[in-house]
């Protein structure tokens, strides 16, 4: 009778023992949001920024959409993965910025100035004037290096070179861990998809060409890629090129695997285009970032999410149930950008 009652008492203490046991853990987000032509109202001789949604309002009314601009993106920003991380991401990925001015702008503004965010920026040889950038929280990550990686594409009329956006590769410390970032802004579907698919397919192969080159001096490194693809995760320059896994059961040592890949199946889209639904908008890991078997000693994907409240989409008009864009008709609409956010969740043990 005595060790039934023991019994009893520690099936009643088990469940509160085990509790009291749970692991802690550390969770960062990082994201990429592409920030829809956030071009400043000043004319640069040397570039076609004229061609820019705000050069083409009247003189009067571009600052102040400017400014509203900013205060939009910057409030998206913050609320990126605010529900699990409790704060805004660790490390951003922009794409669609003019220069580094609009960034000072974008991290300055109410919602984010807090979060004391550095910039990593170089300007490329888009003709518009077009860059990528990473912004990132100097508390959680601390940058090692930074370089871009010029992607040279030709036209097939004519042989003459045309510009596009370079790459940026950042590697960094994020807390006490090596991660290396590649920001991408792959060229546009301009011409038709099939006709444009061979640039994609080049810039993919440029991104196999870092990580190659990263390989040399960090064995099996840590890479997160991410970027404004203009192409979904079952084209053949993220399928074919990159040899981007669908499934993480299916991810060996070295191969990269794409969260994006399954929520593309599922018919999630990150924007939307004369009723063609999209995801190019992506995050990919390569192998030590990944696990199957939920340890997380070291930091691995957690969750990924397309990050969508419903504030940033149109709720009307011709451009109903897509991305609530910033400009239409030459005009801005106080809408946000024509592409959703993107974000993963890291997470690891706290020691």
């Amino acid at each position: 009778m005595k060790f039934l009652k023991l019994f009893l008492v520690l099936l009643i203490l088990l469940p509160f023992n085990s509790f009291s046991q749970k692991k802690k853990f550390q969770i960062r987000t990082v994201a990429f949001y592409n920030l829809e032509n956030l071009f400043d109202t000043i004319n640069d001789p040397e570039k076609l920024d004229e061609r820019s949604p705000i050069m083409e309002m009247k003189a009067k009314n571009r600052a102040k959409a400017y400014w509203n601009k900013i205060d939009n993106m910057a409030k998206v920003l913050s609320e990126i993965g605010l529900e699990k991380a409790k704060t805004s991401p660790a490390i951003i990925g922009v794409a669609e910025i003019e220069n580094r001015s609009v960034l000072e702008d974008l991290i300055k503004n109410d919602h984010l100035k807090k979060k004391h965010y550095g910039i990593i920026h170089y300007d490329s040889p888009d003709a518009r004037g077009i860059d990528v950038a990473l912004l990132y929280q100097k508390r959680y990550f601390k940058p090692i290096s930074s370089k871009t990686y010029e992607l040279k594409l030709y036209n097939k009329s004519d042989g003459k070179r045309y510009y596009t956006r370079d790459q940026l590769l950042v590697t960094g410390m994020l807390d006490d861990e090596v991660i290396h970032i590649i920001v991408n802004h792959w060229p546009s579907r301009r011409g038709g998809e099939q006709k444009s698919r061979p640039s994609r397919e080049k810039a993919a192969a440029l991104n196999k060409k870092i990580i190659e080159e990263l390989k040399e001096e960090y064995p099996n490194p840590k890479v997160i890629i991410m970027g404004d693809l203009n192409d979904d995760p079952i084209n053949t320059s993220v399928r074919k090129i990159l040899k981007a896994k669908a499934k993480k059961s299916a991810v060996k040592e070295g191969d990269i695997y794409n969260p994006m890949d399954d929520m593309f199946r599922r018919g999630l889209s990150t924007l939307g285009y004369r009723d063609n639904i999209n995801l190019f908008d992506q995050i990919m890991l390569t192998s030590p970032l990944i696990t199957a078997k939920k340890e997380y000693t070291t930091y691995k994907l957690y969750k990924a999410n397309i990050f969508n409240p419903r504030y940033m989409t149109s709720k009307s008009g011709r451009y109903k149930g897509y991305p609530f864009r910033s400009w239409s008709g030459g005009r801005f609409t106080n809408g946000y950008s024509d592409h959703y956010a993107v974000y993963i969740y890291l997470l690891k043990e706290k020691k």
